[in-house]
């Protein structure tokens, strides 16, 4: 794959390519060195202690980083980066930055605090455990941030970026670096066609070289109605006296639930129970969606249904409170896979109950807690004790933001001069090779799934 042109490029996977968290993509490119993501690795603890290990390359050395959107495993490991040595600008779009400032100091309070409790308690190996970065790290980086508008050029000497709306989140964006006549599409996650916020991603023309997701690369999302489903698990679970615990990402998936309930219950297809959010992260992300409002497909009337229809936790001591309730009730609490925060007090105050109802809405990476759950385990370990699962446990992956397989294939379909190559990212070797099947063989394109450090010039 090897160009002599003056404009060729050197792309380093340094993330994301073998599992779906990590993003990181270098691009080298006429003497600099650009960043496409800055995620952190979730998961199988071999994939989380990579975030332990040195940046693969000096960060003084990167030129600028490109953010297609907020969500950890994509924005998650910026405040190291700075705090190693990167000085260069952070561009993504106004929305991002916003949300990306409230998931990286929940990110850095997250840490602190069970590296403190880990101190306290004595169940760590390290002596003394630290966290991965603080909030001053956090501080730090969100001052090299520099938004830019939907289509507007940022430019790194001679080499432009521009950002389209990808859907999927608040602010995403698909990323284009432009060289001369060559350019780079990565569009980050890619959102879905119909999805109940988002309006479905922008389309492009061209691509000469593309990097493209496939979260859901061997999937198709099931066919069933997400509100319907909610209902029955909602009612069902209300007749049987339990409560229904959503552990759910703080952007993204809880205004959508929120919506959701909102509209069951205008309906009157739910019972008029108590729903509480219980994370101050998600209250503060649905203030900000108020905001940015004309990124939403939905109305100003569904919008104000959406904030108003749930109580916002916010002190620790409420917190508790809503954990030791009597009566059912409806909560939503970060995080979205059970790796951390307030869901897993509630998960571990209510898992044995078995009239309780775990509901995981969308992907859960393999090794965390929410992928052990909806597997099928009896006993999980929060805090350093082992809690048995009696509650019943549904996944809702219809909910998912994420574009399924064909979707992801109708997008890069309607891009009229196709790239000379497309490589494929942010999955599970499974989910990648497939998605890198179908390019080939559906659309006659040059495709490869890619490895972790892998490197090409073209």
């Amino acid at each position: 794959m090897k160009n002599a042109t003056k404009n060729a490029m050197k792309l380093t996977f340094l993330g994301a390519a073998d599992t779906v968290t990590g993003s990181r993509h270098l691009i080298e490119v006429k003497g600099r060195k650009i960043l496409l993501d800055c995620g952190l690795f979730q998961g199988y603890k071999t994939l989380r202690e990579r975030n332990w290990q040195a940046f693969p390359i000096p960060p003084k050395d990167i030129d600028a980083v490109i953010l297609s959107h907020a969500h950890i495993d994509h924005s998650g490991y910026l405040p190291a980066l700075c705090r190693d040595g990167f000085r260069g600008p952070i561009y993504c779009s106004r929305a991002t930055r916003d949300l990306t400032e409230l998931l990286l100091a929940d990110s850095a309070h997250l840490m602190e605090e069970e590296a403190d409790r880990a101190n306290r308690h004595g169940y760590s190996k390290h002596t003394p455990a630290r966290p991965l970065y603080t909030l001053e790290d956090v501080n730090q980086a969100m001052r090299q941030f520099r938004p830019i508008g939907w289509n507007q050029t940022a430019k790194v000497d001679s080499i432009e970026v521009q950002l389209q709306p990808s859907g999927h989140l608040l602010g995403a964006a698909s990323i284009c670096v432009r060289v001369k006549n060559r350019s780079l599409v990565f569009p980050g996650d890619l959102g879905r066609q119909h999805d109940v916020l988002m309006s479905p991603p922008s389309t492009l023309k061209s691509a000469d070289v593309m990097i493209v997701e496939s979260t859901y690369g061997n999937r198709r999302h099931p066919a069933e109605d997400s509100d319907s489903r909610l209902a029955n698990i909602i009612r069902d679970t209300f007749a049987r006296g339990g409560t229904i615990l959503i552990p759910t990402f703080a952007v993204g998936r809880a205004q959508a639930l929120l919506l959701s309930i909102a509209r069951l219950k205008q309906q009157q297809r739910i019972p008029d129970l108590p729903v509480f959010v219980d994370s101050p992260m998600a209250s503060r992300a649905t203030q900000l969606y108020k905001e940015h409002a004309k990124g939403l497909r939905i109305s100003s009337k569904e919008l104000r249904m959406l904030c108003d229809c749930a109580k916002h936790v916010s002190s620790a001591d409420e917190s508790k409170k809503v954990t030791e309730l009597a009566h059912p009730a409806i909560v939503l609490a970060g995080s979205g896979m059970a790796t951390g925060g307030r869901i897993l007090h509630h998960l571990r105050a209510r898992a044995s109950d078995p009239n309780a109802h775990i509901v995981f809405p969308g992907f859960q990476v393999p090794g965390t807690r929410g992928a052990k759950l909806v597997a099928g385990d009896r006993a999980i370990k929060i805090f350093g004790e082992h809690v048995r699962v009696n509650a019943e446990v549904s996944q809702l992956e219809s909910l998912s933001g994420h574009a399924d397989a064909d979707e992801i294939m109708q997008w890069l379909s309607a891009i009229k001069r196709p790239p000379q190559h497309t490589f494929v990212v942010h999955g599970e070797r499974g989910a990648s090779d497939a998605l890198r099947s179908r390019i080939h063989h559906e659309l006659g394109w040059n495709a490869s799934a890619v490895d972790f450090l892998q490197h090409v010039t073209i």
